[in-house]
C-alpha cells in the first residue's frame, strides 16, 4: 500500500524538498504537542489566524488529522552561518513555504477526497498576517496551520517518516505534511 503513495513523496522532492516519505497517520498527534504553540516560541500566537487561539479548539483540530489514513511529510534542510542565524532562519522559512505552494498546487489532482496540508511554523502566505491589523485573512484558500497548531509531534513524524529531526550544526529543518486518504487512479 505504502509503494502505491510514493509517487507523492517524488513529486515533493521534484518540489525542492530534502527528503520525503508517507506514513501512516496514527500516533503522530497529541494534544501535549500545541503546548509549543501555547508558550509561543515561533512569535505567532494570537498574530495569526491560522495559529492558536485563532486556528481552533486543539480537540477538534486533533480529531480532523485523525480522521486521515497516511501523510505525506516533507523537509527542508539550509545551511546557517551559525546558529544565532535569524535571518537565515527567516529566510529558510520563505522557501519552505514556497515549496510548499509549489507542492500543494501540484499534488491537489492526486487526493481521493479531503486532503489536509499543515507547514512550519504558521503560515507566511502574507508577509504580514492580516489578524495584526485586525482585517479577516486575505487568502483563506491558500493559509497553512503549522504541523504544531493541530498536535503533530514533529520530532516523532520524522523518526516515523525516516529523516532526522535535527540535520547538523549550522542548519534548520522544517517539516511539512499533507494528510490525505488516498490517492486518485
Amino acid at each position: 500500500m505504502m509503494a502505491e503513495y510514493q509517487k507523492a513523496a517524488e513529486l515533493a522532492l521534484e518540489c525542492g524538498f530534502f527528503k520525503a516519505g508517507v506514513v501512516p497517520v496514527s500516533g503522530i498527534v497529541d494534544r501535549a504537542f500545541r503546548k509549543a504553540c501555547e508558550q509561543n516560541t515561533c512569535g505567532n500566537y494570537g498574530k495569526c489566524w491560522t495559529c492558536p487561539p485563532d486556528a481552533g479548539d486543539i480537540d477538534e483540530l486533533i480529531g480532523k488529522a485523525r480522521a486521515f489514513d497516511y501523510a505525506v511529510v516533507y523537509q527542508s534542510v539550509s545551511a546557517l552561518e551559525d546558529s544565532f542565524d535569524i535571518e537565515g532562519m527567516t529566510a529558510a522559512a520563505v522557501r519552505h513555504n514556497e515549496m510548499t505552494g509549489r507542492f500543494v498546487d501540484r499534488s491537489a489532482a492526486l487526493w481521493k477526497g479531503d486532503f489536509l496540508h499543515l507547514s512550519a511554523g504558521g503560515c507566511r502566505i502574507c508577509k504580514r498576517c492580516a489578524k495584526r491589523d485586525d482585517e479577516p485573512c486575505r487568502h483563506p484558500d491558500r493559509a497553512l496551520s503549522s504541523l504544531e497548531t493541530y498536535g503533530v509531534a514533529v520530532s516523532q513524524l520524522a523518526q516515523l517518516a525516516g529523516m532526522k529531526y535535527i540535520n547538523g550544526v549550522n542548519t534548520v529543518t522544517y517539516f511539512g505534511a499533507c494528510f490525505f486518504h488516498g490517492m486518485e487512479g
